[in-house]
């Protein structure tokens, strides 16, 4: 498979076949080559927990290429410039120190009577609609971004700019540069109005402990809280519109799994788990590069190499899962790696998981004729390289 099939708009429904081939037959294989560098791509479970956690493969590409030096603060608002996901200790270990106390288990299960309500809310209103709504627009995208919204201190109003903006960033490579630029300033522009207001009026909201933070020193920069909130509002509703919907989505396609979860609300937990693993809402990992020379199981990687990790090929690993290609919301050993693995482990894991659980819950209880419309067209991938998820999930539940 070479680089134009694998961004092809029809690659996320043969994904998983190929996956497996790779597996089996290739699995560290050459994506591309550019300027005497290769990008790889690692399909197997060992192979992708051993990339995630090593020191030998980083983030910050700048150690290795003078092309892409970070704005230090100078110049325009850069809101790419500092990203969590894209730097390694000891600057990832002090911008994860910042956030981690608002994402621990503890924090996070403070939450669930705000979700449940939310959930609650947006039930209400798919029960007006005339026996169908759509699951991702009605329910998946509204209930995490409210969510987000409401923790960082976003009125929820905002919510579908939220919603573009989003979308235009974690599909760059879609876009006419014209829009991605465009809806970039826009976003940067509202942050920058957002981050004035508070910084004169402070809330009880995460911006403004971010603010504050930086205002008392160097422990973050104006570009890094620029950074950090644009991966906070990315990550913190993108990969969980894609747990809930596609989690559904594997229901609906195994209803005796489905109705196993209906008669008994205790599998749900284990019919999330199951969802990250069977349509894993990340694909592919972010971005890394050979930090020197090296042998990876057998394939020589070159120092500046591009290495990326498939999640959802590990995920369907045969040699780690009993029958991968089965969805069993019922599966004893699931250690999937859907939110990765090592010091770049998703730090909102415990939200989304919440999120996911009392989403099911209410839903099933709601609607327990629940189920996909058939009458409309079958449910398509978004087309986005990083994730998977869907455009769009009809039910019906008359």
């Amino acid at each position: 498979m070479d680089h134009e099939q694998l961004f092809s708009s029809n690659f996320k429904v043969g994904a998983y076949p190929f996956y497996q081939t790779q597996r089996q037959e290739n699995p560290i294989f050459a994506l591309q080559e550019n300027q005497g560098h290769t990008s790889w791509i690692v399909m197997k479970y060992d192979h992708v927990k051993e990339l995630l956690k090593s020191q030998s493969f980083i983030k910050d590409q700048d150690k290795l290429f003078s092309t892409s030096a970070r704005d230090k603060d100078e110049g325009e608002p850069n809101i790419f410039g500092n990203m969590m996901l894209d730097v390694d200790p000891p600057d990832h270990t002090r911008l994860r120190k910042l956030v981690q106390p608002s994402f621990n288990p503890k924090t996070i299960k403070q939450l669930a009577p705000r979700i449940e309500q939310i959930a609650d809310e947006l039930i209400e209103e798919m029960k007006t609609k005339e026996g169908s709504f759509d699951l991702i627009d009605d329910y998946a995208f509204p209930l995490p971004i409210i969510v987000i919204s409401e923790l960082l201190g976003i009125p929820v109003e905002d919510r579908d700019k939220f919603r573009k903006w989003s979308n235009t960033i974690v599909a760059a490579s879609e876009q006419e540069e014209g829009d991605f630029l465009e809806d970039v300033q826009a976003f940067t522009q509202y942050l920058t109005e957002l981050f004035e207001k508070r910084s004169n009026q402070p809330e009880d909201d995460l911006v403004s402990q971010l603010i504050q933070t930086q205002e008392d020193g160097d422990k973050l920069s104006r570009n890094e809280l620029y950074s950090m909130v644009v991966l906070l509002i990315i990550a913190g509703h993108e990969t969980t519109v894609n747990l809930i919907g596609n989690t559904m989505y594997a229901l609906f396609e195994h209803p005796e799994q489905l109705e196993k979860v209906k008669a008994d609300h205790s599998l749900i937990p284990g019919a999330i788990e199951e969802g990250l693993r069977y349509y894993s809402p990340v694909d592919f990992s972010t971005a890394r590069w050979a930090g020197e020379d090296m042998d990876f199981h057998g394939t020589t990687i070159r120092r500046g190499d591009f290495v990326m990790a498939s999640i959802s090929s590990a995920n369907r690993d045969e040699e780690k899962f009993d029958r991968p290609e089965a969805f069993n919301v019922e599966r004893e050993r699931n250690a999937h790696v859907a939110f990765g693995f090592g010091i770049h482990f998703c730090l909102g894991a415990p939200l989304a998981r919440l999120e996911g659980k009392i989403a099911l819950e209410k839903l099933l209880d709601a609607f327990p004729n629940l189920g996909m419309d058939t009458s409309t067209t079958p449910p398509a991938w978004r087309r986005v390289f990083l994730l998977r998820g869907l455009d769009s999930l009809p039910v019906c539940f008359a």
